[in-house]
């Protein structure tokens, strides 16, 4: 096993370690709790975290921050993401500035746009809930957002740029009309989730993909679950690898999202799983035969569906997701 993560290169030369700590609190755990965590898994090893403003609990990040940095570890070795939530959409420059104010940073790695549609919805809301005023997506007011990411570039209070949770066809009009084109695009990656076309697609196009739930989300909230969501931890090839290795499902689902190509987002407050799931990354490759069976295994599962965002009118969450 590899001391460290490999790392993965964005088209600007820049280099993201390829195994990051997710922030959201999934509805479970405290900022607290979180922000513990990420001392733990700097502790582990990890360099890269992955913050959002609407997970509200950016201020005691930049806590834990502070204190990994205080203990040695150069703010150029740090990896952080922040993402712009949709009620800030039209004012990027002021949310970011805000994040970074928290956070307790001069700049941000990686700054994105969360969702691509400015739809609100209250806190802990069931998937059933709408917002009346909700739109459907619109490229000319993504690009105003847009606009608002590139200034901040130029500030030079964000590296580099990239989108979250888009498709292909809103995708290929951002690169058409973008002054500064995505670096980066994170969307939900795991074994029964895998986007080949959207994979494909990105990294064609040189934007790095990021994924998130890549263990498939075992501690989402129950608002987010559906009877049809399938346990990627529980496919008998996942399982059958896991043994053969001497390692854990969950293990081997980061193992694959690393060999693939892709940085993997895990989430734990708990240490043996965060450790984990770095020893996995640091692991060596699995093997193109263990690869293509895990390619067999895609069952177009998606789990984060973002009910909540859909507009009146709308005729399910697949318009989302155009």
């Amino acid at each position: 096993m590899n001391p460290f993560p490999p790392f993965k290169q964005l088209k600007s030369g820049s280099r993201i370690p390829a195994i990051g700590l997710g922030t959201f609190g999934s509805d479970k755990y405290s900022p607290d709790q979180v922000a513990e965590a990420v001392i733990g898994a700097a502790e582990v090893g990890y360099r890269h975290f992955d913050c959002a403003a609407v997970y509200g609990n950016e201020r005691e990040v930049g806590g834990a921050l502070r204190a990994i940095v205080g203990n040695g570890v150069a703010r150029e070795d740090l990896w952080i993401t922040s993402k712009l939530w949709n009620n800030r959409h039209g004012n990027p420059e002021r949310a970011c500035e805000e994040s970074l104010a928290d956070l307790g940073l001069d700049y941000l790695d990686l700054y994105l746009i969360h969702w691509p549609f400015p739809n609100y919805h209250a806190p802990g809301v069931d998937v059933s809930a709408r917002d009346p005023h909700a739109k459907p997506y619109s490229h000319d007011a993504y690009m105003q957002t847009w606009r608002g990411l590139e200034r901040l570039a130029k500030r030079g209070l964000v590296r580099e740029i990239g989108t979250s949770n888009m498709t292909i066809s809103k995708l290929a009009g951002v690169l058409r009309d973008a002054e500064i084109p995505p670096a980066a695009n994170e969307m939900e990656l795991h074994p029964h989730f895998q986007q080949p076309e959207l994979f494909d697609f990105v990294v064609a196009n040189g934007i790095l993909p990021i994924g998130y739930s890549p263990l498939g989300s075992p501690s989402r909230p129950a608002r987010d679950r559906t009877p049809e969501d399938t346990s990627d931890v529980d496919d008998p090839v996942i399982l059958e690898i896991a043994e053969r290795r001497g390692v854990s499902p969950a293990a081997v689902c980061i193992m694959w999202a690393v060999s693939r190509g892709q940085v993997a987002i895990p989430f734990s407050v708990k240490r043996h799983q965060y450790e984990e799931s770095f020893a996995a990354a640091c692991a060596d490759p699995l093997s193109p035969e263990e690869m293509a069976r895990i390619a067999g295994i895609n069952r177009n599962c998606r789990l984060i569906k973002g009910q909540v965002f859909l507009w009146p009118g709308a005729s399910g969450w697949e318009d989302l997701w155009d």
